[in-house]
């Protein structure tokens, strides 16, 4: 199948996943192309022009204003396309979050795979959520009712699969936890998660667990999937499993942070995610996850499962691919990127904050 391939549109080619992406198509000889908003001016241009790769193609516009013939136009030549545009479920939006996922997980995505069906693209692949997998895997946890972003990521797979039907095959990439970094773009990580830690004495977190992956394997996911994928499959990428204890404390060392870790009962963590649902409440804003059932539903339990079989689904060996990267070297770049004033130059902590190493939190294997 990957023979056919030679070209590939990506959407969202210059964000952190379908630029990872873009780059593997690259390396194994296919050309890529995506969509980038409309510059403002030459300075913009110029921006983007410094740190994203020439090999590339650029096209502009904006996704979720464009009309789905003005998408067919675009996406006639290629042969795949990949649509790795979010938003992400730790985003909370103003209320109701139901209409805001919808329009952008169903609504636009779905305008965009209706015009790959009638440009002629006969593969489709979908970046999705690992929570889709586990929503399957226990239905007794009433992930999809209890979490508008769950249920609304399920309708969408759903949505695209029936609109590829028997023209057009679209495989599902359900993703989990993901380090990394890439050029001038600030992780997610930093806003919606670290920066919560930080006016407490000690970071607390339920004890829970979850597969995680390096961004370089998500790129192999993608360019293995487009070439080997089956139509109408979900699939659950991952590599390693990880304990969210482990994940923080890994944290900690790479940053220079010396708060402690300490696992929280589960009946603490559900009163502080009622909190957070409150005071998002009083803003007028509503996450896509309930975080009162998450810390129950989900972060107090190991959200774990083996990726290696559907490495051989996807043709992983054939392909030379491995999961990609490690998992601490992707926590450290995705630190690095989050406090960059910590390092130097050399991507070295700066003196004062290093952390001796019989001081280090970590004590676990490499991952």
């Amino acid at each position: 199948m990957h023979k056919e391939i030679k070209k590939v549109f990506i959407f969202g080619g210059t964000g952190f996943l379908g630029y990872y992406s873009a780059l593997e198509f690259l390396r194994k000889g296919v050309a890529v192309d995506t969509l980038a908003l409309p510059v403002k001016d030459d300075t913009d241009l110029k921006s983007i022009g410094v740190w994203f790769p020439k090999e590339i193609g650029l096209k502009y516009g904006n996704l979720f204003e464009m009309t789905e013939e003005e998408l067919t136009g675009i996406l006639r030549g290629y042969e795949a396309m990949v649509y790795a545009v979010g938003p992400d479920d730790r985003v909370v939006p103003k209320a109701p979050a139901y209409q805001f996922f919808y329009d952008r997980l169903v609504t636009a995505c779905g305008r965009a795979f209706s015009a790959a069906k009638k440009a002629g693209i006969k593969k489709a692949v979908l970046l999705s959520s690992y929570f889709c997998y586990f929503d399957r895997r226990y239905p007794e946890r009433k992930l999809s009712q209890n979490h508008t972003y769950i249920r609304v990521r399920n309708e969408q797979a759903e949505e695209m699969i029936r609109i590829g039907g028997k023209e057009m095959a679209v495989v599902i990439l359900e993703l989990p936890y993901i380090f990394g970094r890439m050029p001038e773009r600030m992780p997610l990580w930093k806003e919606v998660f670290l920066d919560r830690f930080e006016k407490l004495p000690a970071i607390f977190f339920p004890k829970g667990g979850t597969t995680m992956i390096h961004v370089t394997g998500i790129a192999e996911a993608v360019v293995a999937a487009t070439f080997n994928g089956m139509g109408g499959v979900r699939y659950p990428i991952g590599n390693k499993n990880v304990k969210y204890k482990a994940m923080l404390q890994i944290m900690n060392d790479v940053s220079g942070n010396r708060k402690k870790v300490i696992n929280v009962p589960t009946w603490v963590a559900t009163i502080g995610g009622a909190l957070v649902d409150k005071k998002y409440a009083k803003e007028g804003r509503e996450g896509g996850l309930n975080h009162r059932k998450l810390m129950h539903d989900i972060q107090s339990k190991d959200y774990y499962y083996d990726a290696k079989p559907v490495w051989e689904q996807l043709g992983y060996k054939e392909l030379g691919y491995n999961g990609g990267l490690s998992i601490i070297e992707g926590i450290t770049d995705t630190i690095r990127a989050c406090y960059p004033e910590r390092f130097d130059e050399n991507g070295n902590l700066k003196a004062e904050w290093v952390i001796p190493e019989k001081k280090r939190q970590y004590k676990g294997p490499r991952i």
